[in-house]
């Protein structure tokens, strides 16, 4: 006979575990592997009927945008708000940005590099409808420094959510989470609401995500079918020579990076990022794959602030891809046109290129309109050559996304180590496969775990947070 539980001399009732629920998501991913070969050949097979599926792949990504500033405001709120020193978040920001100019650096010096052992462009034939496309793809990257810096200001506080530009996004939630902060105790109740729509947004983007390889299937078989076989036997050496170097700079920059700033193998960590990687693939658009980057990275033990600093403005400042892109192109271009340059040309070319693409940031196409403006700005004469590579620009395309991908994480990953803001032990378990990530919510409590102290006490001491993946506020 079972009793109530704790009653003198009585057995209490078995306890039970609560049922588990399998995660099911990796069928999804089958899935979209699945989706990716059947829009191959479906992109080879039948090309006219392919490129009518593009609309598939817009839609998607398109969802996946819609889910961008609400999880970036809410994250960088959650983050700053709850963090007491205003001049911890400038010392990542302006870490963050000291970095991505050494990077696009070093990624501009490697395809000089290789784009000057490979002489790429000889043999091409320009003919008067490549011109027309130099200049149109021109006219899309007008937009000047000033009007980008400008263009950082939302119209209204709601218009930075609906226009989807990240950095006005992220400037207003930056304003919002220091005046949370300042506020202290009285905010708190904000915040907690703020936390309970970050799940519910991040729930919403795991509902979309189920949609991935309806999506998938309709970008690549749109892809292959616009592209064809033709374009990509002729322009096979700039293409491979692209991946090639993109691979180079991902496995020996990055990989040196992380191995010895963070004690990580970078493999570890791209594996970790795997279905990141493959969605990207997938839909060339590493946009889809940016609010699973903050979820990830903040499970992986980054701090909400780091994360919520450095992924938005790298996805802005960071374009490791993009630079070795315009590199090679514009070295391509010249040689198929007859005008080679000579190294000094070419460096002040590609200088003038890396702030132009800062402008440029999230333009449509942004790799071949930055390409375009610049050649028109700095050397006319070679503008009428961007024709020349478009046929392949959505399949460099792709490695550009996963080259800025890969780049976006290591920083966040690096920047957490030089802040102290990442728990190193937490990161060996992640990679380890011991704290998996939860796909269902896109979120848990646990992550952030170095947040989860604050050093703001009355006597300078650490003091635990009650809420997991954050900074606690305490009043001193």
């Amino acid at each position: 006979m079972t009793t109530t539980p704790g009653t003198p001399g009585t057995p209490a009732a078995p306890a039970t575990a609560p049922p588990v629920r399998r995660d099911r998501t990796h069928y999804l991913y089958i899935a979209v592997i699945a989706a990716v070969v059947l829009g191959i050949a479906v992109g080879f097979a039948v090309p006219e009927l392919a490129k009518e599926l593009k609309p598939l792949g817009t839609g998607f990504v398109a969802l996946i945008k819609m889910m961008i500033s609400p999880i970036i405001f809410c994250t960088i709120v959650l983050g700053v708000g709850s963090v007491r020193k205003a001049a911890k978040i400038g010392k990542v920001g302006g870490l963050a940005l000291g970095y991505f100019m050494v990077m696009s650096f070093a990624a501009l010096a490697i395809g000089l590099l290789v784009g000057n052992l490979l002489d790429p462009g000889t043999g091409m034939d320009l003919t008067d409808s490549d011109k027309e496309v130099g200049h149109a793809a021109a006219e899309k990257a007008s937009t000047g420094l000033v009007d980008f810096v400008l263009g950082i200001i939302p119209a209204t506080m709601v218009s930075a959510f609906t226009e989807g530009e990240v950095l006005q996004t992220l400037l207003l939630a930056l304003l919002v989470g220091f005046a949370l902060q300042a506020m202290g105790r009285p905010g708190e109740p904000v915040l907690r609401g703020i936390e309970h729509i970050q799940r519910l947004v991040f729930r919403v983007l795991a509902m979309i995500m189920w949609a991935a390889p309806v999506g998938a299937f309709g970008a690549i078989a749109a892809v292959i079918g616009e592209t064809g076989v033709d374009a990509l036997k002729a322009l096979a050496t700039i293409m491979l020579g692209f991946y090639v170097t993109c691979a180079l700079f991902v496995a020996i920059v990055l990989g040196l990076l992380t191995r010895l700033v963070a004690g990580v193998n970078v493999f570890h960590l791209f594996r970790y990022l795997g279905r990141e990687f493959l969605l990207i693939l997938s839909t060339s658009s590493s946009e889809s794959a940016l609010p699973r980057l903050i979820a990830k990275m903040e499970h992986l033990g980054v701090s909400r602030p780091v994360v919520g600093i450095t992924v938005p403005t790298g996805y802005s400042f960071n374009l490791d891809g993009t630079m070795i892109y315009l590199t090679m192109a514009s070295l391509f271009i010249a040689d198929a046109m007859g005008e080679p340059m000579g190294i000094g040309q070419q460096i002040g070319l590609l200088l003038f290129m890396m702030v132009a693409s800062k402008g440029a940031a999230g333009v449509s196409g942004s790799g071949i309109a930055v390409l375009a403006s610049g050649l028109q700005s700095h050397k006319p004469a070679l503008v009428d050559g961007v024709g020349l590579i478009i046929g392949i620009d959505r399949f460099m395309s792709e490695a550009r996304a996963l080259t800025n991908f890969a780049g976006n994480a290591v920083a966040t990953l690096l920047i957490g180590v030089w802040t102290k803001e990442v728990d190193r032990e937490r990161v060996g378990r992640v990679l380890a496969g011991e704290l998996p990530f939860d796909e269902r919510t896109l979120l848990d409590d646990g992550h952030g775990a170095p947040a989860d102290r604050a050093d703001d006490g009355a006597d300078g001491t650490e003091v635990p947070s009650a809420r997991g993946g954050g900074r606690a506020t305490v009043d001193a």
